[in-house]
């Protein structure tokens, strides 16, 4: 029985969770191996960004590999000084008293009693404290584990072996172009793992996407091969809850096996994939379709009909769009379309439509909204209408036999622009 006990304290995730083997050490070891890492030299991994799923990604790795601290260091980078209102102080105050684990876990680090000022309104917290804690400021109903945090960029990527972003996609240019300064004088090459889902359209010297990997490629030079994109079907909340999930990590065949069987976890399967344009394409999509369900939903009183014709004709002109614009696009079917479907289900850009819909929500309050983050599918609107106005990229309309801009073909495109953009 003793040792039973001992095996089992053996095992404790960090925030306090069973760990279930699953040969975690031998994946690491193996990934250690492939980075060329010395015995008493941890594995470096660094997310970039802390919203909700960049701090769900950081915490599934501090849950399953934080264990092993000799050969892994796990740490997360959010900007200092973002203040958690009143509002929001409450409401994480209830949440930590309706779980009795996180609030034995905050009595135990000395930490309970800064949420019970700010719930009185006597203490501000900001949000890298509170993450510190496992709080994310656009996740609060999801306490995750702890994690380590760090708020000045330079030292949390300087030396980074794996870097994952999990920036919008309207922030990643100029965030790693300050992060490239910072490796000027690497001797290696580390491998970024991006979760960013948008585009940037280009008109020069042709109409062209930018897709988050891109921008980070031109941005600090690291080549294309070390740079891979994670997406799949799946809510934030819901992974860490270990609901059942899967994704695809898509990018060059040198880095792509590997890291998939590092993160790949028996609730988290994550395949791998070559084509990693099409992948960030529909990535970028599904956020500006989504917007669109959000508003069929709350003008049809959440009709099944309304929203089966909506996702009939939304798949089908996101398909048109993709298969312009990527080159050999693989199959637009199974997983690419299951992102789709859930981001159209239960995702931020779904809810922000509903809310728009109803007149909750106003145009003029911006695209950051407070306990959501980033509403990435209005950046994507603007970005996808302007590169599909472009006469260059003319297609043969099927009823009228002459060329027009490919975005007269894209009705719902062109509906979200006016609501979105020209208002």
């Amino acid at each position: 029985m003793v040792g039973s006990i001992e095996v089992m304290n053996r095992n404790l995730y960090s925030n306090g969770g069973v760990q279930n083997g699953n040969g975690l050490e031998e994946k690491l070891d193996e990934l250690r191996r492939l980075l060329g890492k010395a015995d008493g030299d941890p594995l470096r991994i660094v997310g970039v960004g802390a919203g909700a799923w960049g701090s769900v990604f950081a915490a599934l790795l501090q849950d399953s590999y934080g264990q092993f601290r000799e050969k892994v260091q796990i740490r997360i980078w959010r900007r200092a000084g973002k203040a958690v209102d009143r509002a929001t102080a409450e409401h994480l105050f209830e949440v930590i008293n309706s779980r009795e684990d996180v609030l034995r876990r905050l009595i135990r680090r000395c930490a309970y009693l800064k949420y019970v000022e700010a719930r009185l309104g006597d203490r501000t917290l900001y949000a890298d404290e509170i993450l510190k804690d496992g709080f994310c400021l656009n996740m609060i109903e999801t306490p995750l584990c702890p994690l380590k945090v760090v708020t000045n960029l330079q030292e949390a990527v300087w030396d980074a072996d794996i870097v994952v972003n999990g920036l919008p996609s309207t922030e990643t240019r100029d965030v790693f172009e300050e992060i490239s300064h910072y490796w000027k004088e690497r001797l290696t090459v580390p491998i970024i793992i991006s979760l960013a889902k948008g585009i940037e359209a280009a008109l020069q010297p042709v109409p062209h996407i930018i897709t988050p990997t891109q921008m980070i490629n031109r941005a600090t030079g690291i080549p294309m091969d070390n740079i891979l994109y994670l997406g799949g079907p799946n809510i934030a909340s819901e992974i860490y809850n270990k609901e059942y999930a899967n994704a695809r990590i898509c990018g060059a065949e040198k880095w792509r096996k590997p890291v998939a069987k590092f993160l790949r976890q028996p609730h988290f399967v994550v395949w791998d994939n070559s084509d990693l344009v099409t992948h960030e394409v529909m990535g970028g999509l599904k956020n500006v379709y989504a917007i669109g369900a959000g508003m069929t939903a709350a003008l049809t009183n959440e009709s099944a009909t309304s929203k089966s014709v909506y996702f009939a004709h939304c798949t089908s002109e996101m398909i048109f769009i993709t298969h312009l614009l990527a080159e050999e696009p693989e199959k637009l079917a199974g997983p690419l379309l299951a992102d789709t479907y859930v981001t159209l289900l239960k995702g931020r850009n779904s809810w922000y439509g509903q809310m728009l819909a109803k007149g909750e929500l106003s145009r003029d309050m911006g695209e950051n909204i407070s306990g959501k983050g980033m509403i990435q599918g209005v950046s994507a609107v603007g970005a996808f209408y302007e590169l599909l106005s472009q006469s260059s990229l003319s297609v043969l309309h099927p009823e009228e036999n002459k060329p027009v801009a490919p975005v007269e073909l894209c009705p719902i495109l062109k509906t979200l622009y006016k609501i979105l953009i020209t208002r």
